[in-house]
């Protein structure tokens, strides 16, 4: 049984057999997403998705871009720490089975440089797309998918159609620290709208719920 988490914008723990896995603890997420993490990952190198200092702060294994893997070394951690990974590599972290997907940050404005991003998917149901709109593996079915609902990449129609074409069986809203909470709450409405036959679960920060493995 694994145990999910959410942490305010895109952070998310996984816990199972006493190890917790902890993605994208950025400076917008709740402090208490990084207690007791046996290991990070980290999609990309915003400030959003990654909280350099407390990350450091934790002690705990990084697996990640090389981008973010510099700016924690800079911020301080110890090299044995970081694990820089590339799309399509499978790992294991905290006892989760990892492969790391996509590999680009989806376009703010051509004007821009391009930039690095892993999705995450993981123990083979669980899908964490950072700042992407990454398809899970093929052939593979969803659980639950982690979705973005609000950035400067997005709108909200490439939203409720990535959650459609990915057809998990539930949808996290995640991404959503830009927003007032009346803007929040009538994005997650329209969203669950728009995506009938689909559990949609908005979690206050610290809440969650339970995966039972097949």
């Amino acid at each position: 049984m694994t145990t999910i988490s959410t942490w305010r914008h895109s952070a998310v723990s996984l816990e199972k057999g006493g190890s917790r896995l902890v993605i994208d603890p950025g400076v917008y997420s709740d402090p208490q997403a990084l207690r007791n993490a046996s290991a990070v990952l980290i999609t990309h190198d915003h400030q959003d998705h990654v909280d350099a200092a407390a990350v450091v702060d934790s002690g705990a294994p990084v697996w990640t871009t090389g981008a973010v893997a510099a700016m924690l070394r800079k911020a301080g951690a110890d090299g044995s720490r970081l694990h820089v990974v590339a799309p399509g590599e499978h790992f294991a972290a905290a006892g989760f089975d990892v492969v790391a997907l996509g590999g680009a940050h989806t376009v703010i404005h051509p004007d821009l440089p391009d930039e690095e991003n892993l999705a995450f998917f993981i123990d083979g149901t669980l899908l964490h797309p950072g700042d992407s709109l990454t398809p899970a593996p093929t052939d593979t079915r969803v659980r639950v998918l982690f979705l973005p609902i609000a950035a400067p990449w997005l709108n909200l129609e490439s939203a409720v159609e990535y959650a459609r074409a990915v057809s998990p069986e539930v949808v996290v809203p995640i991404h959503d620290g830009t927003l007032s909470e009346a803007g929040a709450q009538l994005t997650n409405w329209i969203t669950e709208q728009l995506l009938p036959g689909i559990e949609y679960r908005r979690l206050d920060s610290g809440a969650g719920f339970d995966v039972v493995p097949d």
